[in-house]
């Protein structure tokens, strides 16, 4: 397989002039405040299709010849390098297969139709996708498009490190999320080339560690991947390309964990006004995490798509606040008589905890006739807010149970 080389990128980099977006590179008061660093976003959930996946799909197929454009191009994601080569194909009127798995989000799904791909359901992994692809690649003599192990993918998701760069050259840290490597790889390259001094740090989610595993170890390796909401870098063995590249230019690779990147999108969403998907998120996980000091530091944080899938949202929104002492459950036993609903409300409501939900049960086992099971969700400011509610409670002699 071709290495890849700094000049790949460059030239990728004109082959995607005036196809892709050069998204903003925007400063973060917020970030910046609460790292007390110079902390930069690199909005690529803003980008065409909503990840940076278009770059390297577009690049690989520029490089097709006339008989392989003819013969069109075949694709297995989950989600982002789906829409990206769909979105690709079409404006080089190229036809394109994708294969998704049967339970890949009903939006995803249809965007990447939208775009003028034909949608293969296949399986329930990734991988059977996977599978499935390479067999219409065989029966067909269509081109796979791999999603990051292929030379021309990666030189195309190495031009954000160019537009990083090109804006703030005197950068610090570029922090960059790793799944197969695709996009870490090629912004390494970029960023090391143009300027050795600058620190590059991969990040994986703790539930798919591949890269992290595979760097720790000094081979690829396999590893286990576990339900995460940084669905697009859940990828279970890194690419035999990728590889070398990330232990040649990336200088640490950090991992965060599920309650990181839920707080990074409610923090992203919250104050910064950007949906980002979970794998886009995770670079600011890192920031949150507190493995890493940028104190006095000038860092570039890749925020790589904004794909996510809206059934989940609410879920990652209620986990983060719950965790951040924002959200809690508080159930306590009350005299069913007049009045008793009133006062337990009110107390909570004098220390301006605000009442979500409320639900009664006379009908559980352990109950007396005369007893009330009440259960409230509450939304608090902060941790020691919900402290102050949950104190007020104690003095006013409520046996009280609660969840954080």
């Amino acid at each position: 397989m071709e290495n890849v080389t700094f000049q790949m990128i460059m030239e990728a980099a004109k082959n995607l002039k005036g196809v892709i977006k050069e998204t903003d590179l925007c400063y973060s008061e917020t970030l910046s405040g609460m790292t007390n660093g110079e902390i930069y976003l690199k909005l690529e959930n803003l980008q065409q299709s909503g990840s940076f996946k278009i770059r390297g799909a577009y690049n690989k197929m520029m490089h097709l010849s006339e008989e392989e454009k003819k013969c069109g191009v075949v694709a297995s994601s989950a989600g982002n390098h789906a829409q990206g080569v769909a979105i690709s194909a079409k404006k080089l009127g190229i036809k394109s297969t994708v294969v998704m798995p049967k339970n890949a989000p009903f939006a995803k799904i249809s965007a990447t139709r939208q775009f003028g791909a034909e949608v293969v359901l296949e399986g329930n992994v990734y991988d059977d996708a996977y599978q499935k692809a390479l067999e219409i690649k065989e029966a067909t003599g269509a081109i796979f498009v791999h999603p990051f192990n292929d030379p021309y993918v990666i030189a195309g998701q190495g031009t954000i490190g160019l537009e990083i760069l090109k804006e703030q050259p005197d950068l610090d840290i570029v922090l960059v999320p790793i799944g197969g490597g695709g996009i870490a790889s090629g912004i390494a390259l970029a960023v090391k080339t143009i300027n050795p001094k600058i620190k590059v740090v991969g990040v994986q989610t703790e539930n798919a560690p591949s890269m992290y595993e595979s760097v720790r170890l000094g081979r690829v390796e396999k590893v286990p991947i576990h339900r995460t909401i940084a669905d697009g870098i859940a990828v279970g063995k890194p690419g035999d390309l990728t590889f070398p590249l990330i232990c040649q230019y990336v200088d640490e690779i950090i991992t965060v964990t599920e309650t990181e990147i839920s707080q990074a999108f409610l923090l992203l969403l919250e104050n910064c006004n950007l949906v980002c998907e979970g794998a886009g998120a995770v670079s600011v996980a890192a920031l949150l995490s507190g493995h890493l000091d940028v104190c006095g530091k000038k860092v570039g944080a890749i925020l790589s798509g904004g794909n996510i899938d809206i059934n989940l949202i609410e879920s990652i929104i209620n986990h983060a606040m719950i965790t951040t002492g924002r959200r809690t459950t508080i159930k306590v036993l009350l005299n069913h008589q007049a009045g008793e609903l009133s006062l337990f409300l009110d107390t909570i409501a004098k220390e301006l905890g605000n009442v979500l939900v409320i639900h009664q049960n006379r009908h559980k086992e352990g109950l007396s006739m005369y007893q009330l099971e009440v259960s409230v969700v509450v939304e608090t400011i902060d941790e020691e807010h919900k402290r102050r509610v949950i104190e007020k409670l104690l003095e006013a002699n409520y046996e009280i149970e609660y969840t954080t």
